[in-house]
């Protein structure tokens, strides 16, 4: 390997600049793992590393892309061999460390998962952060004692990335589910994922909040927050809970402490980012196993090339995204 493509995003004083450049293997960190890079994907995460003075970048120039996927070159740590198939995602990964959306990716040996079983590379990418983090928020959800059984489960931002996937895999375990959106056009869609209703958001929150109201579900996988979480946890079932991802909704959540000590409610909090890597393999196993949705990965997924980020960026920014976005390398 001499020479390879890859996004990278530089900075000056007031203004940042992204292009397709060209680099060598001594531009990339200096890492455990050397990984020739199939697929990686777009995430909102992404979208934010793009604009001028975001909170997440601290040092430029950067190579963008959460998630990567891809064959190992060559490995300093022997956990790795030439020829292994591995997922990376999240970490410091695209945000301070050069990332996903380059033909090769250098990247330190505890950050990466072996590719499970039952999935295929591009399959991962189409999961990529938001799969990861939708089967993490159910897995934590389960783990609290969530059945199918139970009643309905509410899922926010249900045409996103972590809601679509969120959709998708409780129909997988055969969950009745309420899938709320601000784009009531892409209700089929939703349909066809598995939601049994697709309401408003407005239904969910309609600006008005009060410490406990009607219940209504047993669960909620939440990737938006705000003022929208504290809607949600006054309309939980006795002993319910809500598994929260994201913060597109706002980062305060106006809510009162009666939800909790009247209904017994629980608030889940869900770090796809440093998540445990015993947590990670566990839930990528399911992801590959108990947990497969092939048919629905197919259904969401739109394939990118490196050139056309630019435009996706500015469109998952915009939220006129549908599903997932992959970038093929």
């Amino acid at each position: 390997m001499t020479s390879f493509q890859a996004f990278k995003i530089t900075k000056s004083e007031d203004s940042i600049t992204s292009n397709i450049e060209t680099l060598s293997q001594k531009d990339l960190p200096s890492s455990d793992v050397l990984i020739r890079v199939h697929y990686s994907s777009v995430n909102y995460k992404d979208g934010m590393v793009s604009q001028l003075n975001n909170a997440l970048v601290k040092e430029y120039p950067i190579v963008p892309g959460i998630d990567l996927a891809g064959e190992v070159v060559s490995s300093r740590d022997p956990r790795f061999k030439e020829g292994d198939r591995v997922i990376a995602t999240s970490y410091e990964i695209g945000v301070s460390h050069y990332g996903g959306y380059s033909e090769y990716a250098s990247v330190p040996a505890d950050w990466i998962v072996p590719l499970p079983d039952g999935l295929t590379l591009e399959q991962s990418m189409i999961l990529g952060t938001a799969g990861f983090t939708a089967a993490l928020s159910l897995h934590k959800l389960e783990q609290h004692g969530l059945k199918p059984e139970d009643g309905p489960v509410l899922v926010t931002g249900a045409t996103g990335g972590v809601g679509s996937m969120a959709v998708a895999l409780l129909d997988k375990r055969g969950y009745t589910i309420e899938a709320s959106t601000g784009s009531p056009e892409h209700k089929a869609y939703l349909k066809e994922l598995g939601a049994n209703k697709v309401i408003s958001r407005e239904d969910v929150y309609d600006s008005e909040l009060k410490p406990l109201s009607s219940q209504k579900w047993a669960a909620a996988i939440d990737p938006v927050g705000g003022g929208q979480l504290a809607s949600i946890l006054g309309k939980l079932q006795y002993n319910g809970a809500a598994a929260v991802s994201g913060l597109t909704g706002g980062t305060k959540i106006p809510t009162q402490v009666y939800p909790f000590i009247l209904r017994g409610i629980s608030l889940i909090g869900i770090d796809s980012v440093y998540c445990p890597m015993e947590t990670r393999k566990k839930v990528w196993h399911r992801l590959a196993n108990d947990l497969k949705i092939k048919d629905a990965l197919d259904q969401m997924k739109m394939t990118i090339t490196l050139q056309e980020i630019p435009d996706t960026l500015e469109q998952i920014l915009a939220g006129e995204t549908r599903g997932r976005t992959i970038v093929q390398l």
